[in-house]
This record gives C-alpha cells, structure tokens and sequence, in this order.
C-alpha cells in the first residue's frame, strides 16, 4: 500500500470529526474501506443513512479487525476504555492513533492498552465548528488546517511517515512536536480562550441587570463569537479541561496578570498604553489572516461553503 492509501480504516466515534475523517477518506480515495462505530445506537443509524462509512458495526472490536488504520473519535476522557475494548482485536502492524486536543494524558490512558505489534501514533487535527453529530462532518473540514502529530520517541518512523501523509491526503497540513509542548500550545490557541468564552456568556447569564432578550437582541460582534465558541460540546470540553489540567491553569494564570494590567490601564485613563497594546494584538490576528488560518471577513457564527453543501 502506498503511504496514504489504507487498506481499512476504522474510526471509533462518528461525530463531527469521525465523519468528516470518512468524508475527506472518500474524497481522496484514501482507502478501499471505512469501517465506523458509534456507542449510541442512534449515531449509528444516522451514519449509515448518511452513507459516509461502507460498513457501520455494532462493536467498537468488530470495527478494528483486519484494520491497518484505527483512529479513536471519541472524547479525551473515554480514550483509555475504548482502548481497552479494541487491543485484544487489532491487526497486527496497524496504526493506532486518535484526534484528541490533549496529548499527554491521551497517550497515559491509550499506551498501556496497545499490544507491541501495532504502532501509536497520536494526532490532533486542528478543526471543528461548534455543531456535532454524524450530520455535521463535511469533507473539505481539514482543508488548509493543521493536523499535529505527537509520536513518542520510540515510535515507527515509516508509520508515522504514512499517518502524515494520510492527513495531507485529506487536505491538511501536518506538523510534529511532543506531546507536552503540544498541550501548552493548545493551552494558549484552543483551550483557554474558551474557558474564557464560557466565563463571559456566564456573567452575562448571571447579570440581572441585563435581560435574556437584551443580550440576544443586540449581541454586538464579540460577545456573538464568544457564544459560537461556547456553543462547542460540553462533554468533550469538560474532558479537555480535566485532561490538560496544568497547563490551562498556567495559561489562566498568565491571562488573569494580563487582564490585571489591563484593567489598571483603563481605572488610571492611560490610553497610551492601551493603544500600545491594541496595536501589538492586532498584529497576532493579521498574522492568523497571513497563514491562511481564517480569512478577514467578519463571519463568526455564519455558515461556510463546505458548511452549506453538507446542510443540503
């Protein structure tokens, strides 16, 4: 097999990223099988309407048999027990990896569950909406966006070659890096700024001064894109949080100095300060613009393209 072609893949959870992994698979003809399990029963109907999977199963074991590539969609915190239910049934030489947005503690729960004739090597796709569910995956969902791989030092380097090329097939971009530095990335880019988008939609929640139809009737551009990005799965945020626990403290940490400073340049009236900083800020967000990574339009919370030809 070439190195971004796979005989069977086997994805365990069909939710936005597992379907649109299977999307993307077919696009690229980048296996000649997609094997899919969801643990609801429901998730598993609709994926086989959908018809994004050859073969929806009813056992997360029955998915992995004869699959060279098994990749774990499920959130942070069951990664370990779902794990533990496909190691007795994997092929061996497959490659194991997952999609999880914290790296140390994914790679704790899964390595002491894989047999030593199958290859682990973590990743974490960089991309997602705040909808979820077998619906919700569309195939050009990895395009241009990165897909961070954290193989551990032992790891195969030929599978860790086919993985990567596996995710550009699919139309993403591939870096590596260890697990550690991984979460504290995350920590700063993903993690934290919605800890802080579920604070902010709280304290308006809590303010009785202001009412519910006040705060949905002239929601202004930031606190509408604070509540797209606390619009995101609970469960899987939940995980994340308790997951990548230290860093995102230390980040919170750091934010809350930051914030101090902030609010004291805005109490004391020095604008000069605060435009200093505005400028150097504004410089992070053309920099996003730049990389490709977002465009400058203002369309938080409006359907894309790709969004609108999987809503049908």
């Amino acid at each position: 097999m070439s190195g971004t072609h796979f005989r069977r893949v086997a994805l365990i959870g069909l939710g936005l990223i597992g379907s649109s992994i299977a999307w993307a698979t077919r696009r690229a003809g980048a296996a000649d099988e997609i094997v899919g399990y969801a643990r609801s029963a429901q998730t598993r109907a609709t994926a086989r309407k959908l018809g994004f999977c050859h073969k929806v199963v009813e056992s997360p074991a029955e998915a992995v048999e004869d699959a060279d590539l098994v990749i774990v969609c499920v959130p942070v915190g069951a990664c370990g027990a779902v794990t533990a239910e496909i190691a007795g049934s994997l092929a061996a030489g497959a490659i194991v990896s997952d999609v999880g947005s914290v790296k140390t503690s994914v790679i704790a729960q899964m390595a002491p569950h894989l047999p030593a004739n199958v290859h682990f090597v973590p990743a974490h796709p960089l991309a997602g909406t705040e909808h979820s569910g077998p619906e919700s995956g569309f195939a050009e969902l990895f395009d241009s966006r990165w897909c961070i791989l954290t193989p551990l030092p032992d790891a195969d380097p030929h599978a860790t070659r086919r993985l990567r090329s596996y995710w550009e097939a699919l139309g993403a971009r591939t870096d590596e890096m260890t697990a550690e530095h991984h979460d504290l990335v995350l920590a700063v880019t993903s993690h934290v700024p919605h800890a802080i988008a579920y604070t902010m939609v709280g304290v308006a929640d809590d303010l009785q001064r202001v009412t519910d139809s006040e705060v949905i009737r002239y929601s202004a551009a930031g606190f509408r894109d604070f509540t797209r990005i606390a619009a995101s799965d609970p469960t899987m945020w939940r995980d994340v949080f308790l997951n990548n626990r230290e860093a995102v403290l230390d980040i919170l940490g750091r934010f809350a100095e930051e914030l101090f400073v902030v609010q004291r340049a805005i109490r004391t009236g020095d604008g000069d300060y605060l435009h200093d900083y505005f400028t150097r800020t504004r410089a992070i967000r053309r920099g996003i613009i730049e990389a490709g990574q977002d465009t400058a339009a203002p369309d938080f919370g409006r359907i894309h393209k790709a969004e609108k030809g999987r809503a049908g």
